[in-house]
């Protein structure tokens, strides 16, 4: 009974951002057909002209990023002399023609997650950085005091009833999108459709573009040696915390691709996650990953966006037991919660005695952004079959050889995942389980699996902050 009486106040008091009250002048229907509206296919440079100077613009990114419609943005500049633009986008990727010191003093740029030509323009203080778990993004854009003026974005070729797909990068680009007066889209036969929320009617787009030479990003995700620290700890994690009939989630990096690598004797695996990796192409394809043991969406693969290999684009290409869903579905606390033995697995730049994560910054430096580590080591850790696993993985030092384990995070980096979040830190050396325990226990376990010439250092340090006696 009483169990009973804390799930009823849990289904009151629960804030679903997926189903939260927007306001619903703001949000397009975008799948559904404007009857009086006949689009045609364009051109790039027609279709920039709807661009004018002091207009706020959101770019889609990912696997998606619409390359050539970026390269028209700053022709349309060059073109029209425009100033005061506003850009806002997500993991952009390949080489930004924005990041140029022609465009600086003409457009206001800001990243909700850091690329790399986007990092150094934030330390130049030519980019704004916005600290923000990817789950709220939508919400953000809801509550704009305007809605974007324009957004670029990538898709798939129209079908026969006149639907293209946002392909591979749903995640933040569709409430974007539905917050934008006018969406400029290219599309190529090279783009997967993919099914889920990122289905929109071309009358609703206010300009469509083919063009052949538009692609998907492929292969961008750092790899990993076999033997290396990251294949040891991908291993490490697939023998001992990942259960047959698990659902998994796996963030971006080469530790949570090594993951993928070990797999391959588990059985009736699900996959719930922001990223859809090349690591789970071939655990598709093979049967591991069947998704029969999922709590929802029964056979189905749930992700926001992707990036990977050609195998994986051609694996999502209408393929419909992969779902592309907005990020406030995939990224909710409650539905991640609700997955069976969710097992989220995300890695970090350093984590301290206690467990503070840091994964956006080195240092005073921000290095790229929170995504949803908070949204999956949160849901993972309150899931309601009380079986699962919020999984923080790190090999034991930087390629400089300083440690990653420290006492103390370095001043000016921020933290990502708290110390009351994380249940378990993976490196090279083992797992230290830090649900339930003292902050001293903490220090004993994290300094056991860090690197053994750093572990005397840590012990000193350890005993003079919290008291701690050697591990040894």
């Amino acid at each position: 009974m009483l169990i009973k009486n804390i799930h009823r106040l849990s289904l009151l008091t629960q804030r679903s951002f997926y189903q939260a009250n927007f306001k619903p002048k703001r949000m397009r229907n975008l799948h559904i057909p404007l009857n009086d509206k006949k689009p045609e296919f364009t051109t790039i440079e027609k279709a920039m002209k709807i661009i004018k100077s002091g207009m706020s613009i959101y770019a889609q990114g990912t696997g998606a990023s619409p390359m050539p419609l970026y390269h028209g943005l700053t022709k349309r500049i060059d073109d029209g002399n425009l100033k005061d633009l506003k850009l806002r986008y997500i993991l952009c990727l390949g080489q930004l023609p924005w990041i140029n010191p022609k465009y600086f003093d003409k457009i206001h740029m800001t990243s909700d997650f850091l690329d790399i030509m986007s990092r150094m323009a934030v330390d130049q203080g030519k980019v704004d950085y916005v600290p923000i778990i990817l789950s709220q993004v939508p919400q953000i854009h809801s509550q704009l005091e305007e809605p974007f003026d324009v957004c670029l974005v990538g898709c798939s070729l129209p079908d026969d009833n006149g639907y293209v797909s946002l392909s591979m990068s749903i995640d933040a680009a569709l409430s974007a999108a539905r917050n934008s007066k006018n969406i400029i889209a290219i599309c190529s036969s090279k783009m997967p459709y993919t099914y889920g929320d990122g289905i929109i009617h071309v009358s609703q787009l206010a300009a469509l573009i083919h063009d052949e030479k538009y692609e998907p990003i492929k292969d961008t995700i750092v790899k990993f040696e076999k033997g290396s620290a990251e294949d040891k700890i991908g291993k490490i994690i697939a023998d001992n915390l990942i259960d047959d009939g698990a659902t998994i989630q796996c963030g971006i990096g080469g530790i949570p691709d090594a993951v993928c690598t070990h797999l391959d004797k588990h059985k009736n695996l699900g996959i719930h996650t922001e990223l859809l990796s090349g690591g789970f192409t071939r655990l598709i394809k093979s049967g591991v990953v069947n998704g029969l043991k999922k709590s929802m969406h029964i056979g189905k693969h749930v992700a926001c966006f992707a990036i990977g290999d050609q195998d994986l684009y051609d694996l999502m290409h209408k393929n419909p037991n992969i779902i592309m869903n907005c990020c406030s579905y995939t990224n909710n606390i409650e539905i991640i919660a609700k997955q069976s033995k969710m097992t989220a697995i995300n890695s970090c730049i350093e984590i301290d005695l206690t467990g503070q994560i840091v994964a956006d910054s080195v240092g005073k430096r921000f290095y790229s952004g929170f995504g949803g580590q908070t949204d999956f080591m949160t849901g993972a850790g309150m899931a309601y079959d009380n079986e699962g696993k919020a999984i923080m993985a790190l090999t034991s030092r930087t390629d400089k050889g300083e440690t990653k384990i420290v006492p103390y995070i370095k001043q000016g980096s921020g933290v990502v995942t708290t110390r009351g979040h994380v249940k378990y830190v993976v490196t090279e050396y083992g797992v230290a389980q830090l649900s339930g325990k003292s902050v001293r226990q903490r220090a004993f376990e994290l300094i056991n699996i860090a690197h053994p010439d750093d572990r005397e250092m840590l012990e000193k340090e350890a005993f003079e902050r919290l008291k701690v006696m050697p591990s040894k």
